[in-house]
Parts: C-alpha cells; structure tokens; sequence
C-alpha cells in the first residue's frame, strides 16, 4: 500500500479562500486535481473513490470546493452558480497557479479530474493552461459546455459515460470529434449517469488511474 498523507489548505484563487484536500504519496508522480460543478467536491465520495485509487498508483490528489461556503448555501437556493462554467474556469486556473508555488507541487506534472458540469470546467481550465496540464478525465460530463475551447485542449483527454445515459453518450462522443488532441470516449456497460451500479465506479477509477498513469510522469522519473 502506498504511504501517503493528507492535509486541509486554504488556496487563493482569482480573489477567494478556497478549501482543497490535497493527498501526498510518497515520490508522487504527478498530482490530480478534482472539480465540480457544484461546492462539495471535497466530499463527494464518487471523487473521493477516484482519488483513492489514483493514490495507490502514486499520484497526488487535490479534491477542491470550486465555491465558498457563503456560496454554496446561496447555491443551494438558486443553483446559478455551480453552472457558470467561466467562474469555475477561472478559479480552477487560479488553483492551478497556485500548485506551481507551493514548493512540495511546483514540480508536478497536473492533470484535471471533471464530473457533471465540472467537465466543461476542467477544459476551459486546460486550453488555458495548456504549457502546464498535461492530461484530463471527464466522468459523465458535458464537455459540449466548453464551447470553443474545445478547439484548444492540448493535453490527452479521456471521456467516460455509462452505456444507460444515452445522452451523455451522444454529447460526450460529438465533443470527442470536435477536439483536436487525442481524445478517446470509454463508456462503462450496463452503467448508467450517477455510475451508481455495482462496480461501475470502480471501472470508471481504474480508467482515469490508467489514463493519468500513462500520460503524468514526473520529470525525473523521464531521465
């Protein structure tokens, strides 16, 4: 089993204190981080699946709250902001800033980890940033959201949707065709939305797990 540990930090980005659950393995080969669309990634246990098994195969993981409190209990009323997609952009770029300063992260490779309306996040925040995320994985997302910056993702992309969520199957593969990069569509059988079927989200970690193991490689582990 991988030794690992975890902490609770406070991130600033674009102008607010964020809450972040960042797990550290020992010799991490890259770190992961994790948004929604909505203000309790942290405790999301469909996240928390995923990141458990990224640490056993050595990567770091960030589990971030994209909201305030203040504005999660404002949310809750008027579900406005956990679907504005520049905001959650914008804050994740402002995380992503902020692993390059810390000195036990400056050095790793990132990828982002999107769910829901997390997803066209997490590509907006790649096409931003595109010297530095180096891999993404969307679960059950709608990527379409991203729009134009479909076009300018340059980090390999992974996309699963469950066989049962037609839908997001079609919106899921129409994004896959639009982007330029090497993007490839799993979709997880007999699963449906929520991947709440026995073993179902297991697949979808173990496909994410494999997707960042081959594509975030620390550099000296390139030497």
């Amino acid at each position: 089993m991988t030794t690992s540990w975890t902490t609770i930090d406070r991130i600033m980005a674009s102008g607010v204190a964020l809450d972040g659950d960042l797990t550290m393995p020992q010799h991490p080969k890259g770190l992961v981080l994790f948004a929604r669309g909505s203000g309790s990634s942290g405790h999301n246990p469909r996240n928390q699946t995923v990141a458990e098994e990224l640490n056993q195969r050595g990567l770091a993981t960030l589990l971030v709250d994209l909201l305030t409190a203040e504005e999660d209990e404002v949310d809750a009323q008027t579900r406005k902001l956990r679907f504005d997609i520049g905001l959650l952009a914008d804050r994740l770029v402002g995380i992503i800033d902020w692993l390059g300063e810390q000195p036990h992260t400056t050095t790793l490779p990132i990828g982002l980890f999107g769910a829901g309306i997390g997803a066209a996040a997490v590509l907006v925040a790649a096409a931003t940033r595109r010297s530095v995320v180096r891999a993404v994985v969307c679960r059950g997302g709608r990527p379409d959201l991203a729009g134009p910056a479909l076009l300018q993702v340059t980090a390999p992309t992974l996309l699963i949707v469950g066989e049962r969520d037609p839908h997001a199957c079609e919106l899921n593969e129409q994004a896959r065709n639009t982007m330029l990069v090497s993007a490839e569509l799993r979709i997880i059988a007999t699963a449906t939305h929520l991947f709440e079927e026995p073993g179902a989200l297991h697949q979808v970690a173990d496909e994410a797990g494999r997707w960042f193991a081959d594509h975030l490689t620390a550099p000296d582990a390139r030497r």
